[in-house]
């Protein structure tokens, strides 16, 4: 009986059910791709794993993954330690949101709430190109611009910043990621009914006070969702470290040295002919792993965070 009004449904609704096979398939193809992306970073890893102990990986705190062709050269055995290329991470990542979540969530709320339609029309288009430049002008921009300019600061004040640095990668990064707060964020509190804004104004609440307590919190779960979006640009971007923070692993919380990410050492690592079954390839793998649990983690704690503000602000 339910076989024969499927079969009725679709001979009377043909191009529904074509449109709903299509979206099917669609999110069937999806899934696929999601899963052979898992299964092989995941399968390579194994190799890796297989090869250096997992613990030297996540807990090591030195990283050369130079291997030498033979027992008898130098560096015949690599130093496969990510802790230091974790640290640079979440150090440039950090730097680039201090300059991007205020200055973003700033500008968002001024075009929203403040700004005249005249001025929203050139201000937020403006700001929406940051996002269309190429990364590789970043780039050029950090290390003609920028680390210069850094330098000679440093020079004056009496701080060592070097060419190559974690603080000029995170402030042109951050630069870089403004867009992705702000348009998202005037969006999210554009979006705040306008009859909330009214009742608080009723209550003789000031234009700050409301945005404050009313707007900016009916308007979080989407701020947040933005956050999290320029985090994880932040976290895969490449072309900007290599130019502006270098190569080099090194294990510090000064922000004026030079420093590297996972995803720099991860091109590094594949770059040129390699064989997939040396260990310095497949760390590239092990990378990719413990980048997509660390992003995926991420996601899971910021969708924790919205789901409590949206239950209580709803």
């Amino acid at each position: 009986m339910v076989l024969q009004r499927y079969i009725r449904g679709f001979t009377r609704r043909p191009a529904e059910s074509a449109m709903l096979a299509l979206m099917w398939l669609s999110a069937g193809i999806a899934v696929l791709i999601t899963a052979g992306i898992i299964y092989s970073v995941v399968s390579e890893s194994m190799h890796f794993f297989a090869v250096v102990p997992i613990s030297d990986f996540l807990f090591g705190v030195h990283w050369s993954p130079q291997m030498a062709m033979r027992a008898d050269q130098a560096g015949a055995s690599g130093a496969f330690g990510m802790v230091p290329l974790l640290a640079g991470t979440l150090m440039i990542t950090v730097i680039a949101l201090l300059v991007a979540v205020p200055v973003g969530l700033m500008s968002a709320i001024y075009l929203a709430e403040y700004a005249g339609a005249g001025v929203r029309r050139i201000i937020k288009p403006m700001l929406e190109v940051l996002a269309g430049i190429p990364t590789v002008v970043y780039g050029y921009f950090a290390i003609i611009t920028v680390a210069p300019f850094m330098h000679q600061l440093g020079a004056r004040i009496g701080l060592p910043i070097a060419s190559e640095s974690a603080l000029v990668a995170g402030l042109v990064m951050g630069i870089m990621i403004i867009p992705f707060v702000s348009s998202l964020s005037d969006d999210m509190i554009t979006a705040v009914p306008r009859g909330l804004r009214d009742a608080s104004y009723g209550l003789g609440a000031t234009k700050s006070e409301t945005i404050k307590r009313v707007v900016l919190r009916s308007a979080l779960p989407g701020i947040m969702g933005a956050v999290l979006l320029a985090v994880s640009r932040a976290i895969g971007e490449t072309m900007i470290v290599v130019m502006a923070a270098g190569l080099s692993a090194n294990l510090t919380a000064n922000p004026l040295e030079a420093v590297t990410t996972m995803t720099v050492q991860m091109v590094t690592l594949l770059t040129g002919d390699q064989e997939f079954g040396n260990p310095k390839t497949l760390a590239a793998f092990a990378l990719g792993l413990t980048l997509f649990c660390f992003t995926l983690l991420l996601n899971i704690a910021a969708q924790a965070i919205v789901k409590k503000y949206r239950e209580q602000y709803d």
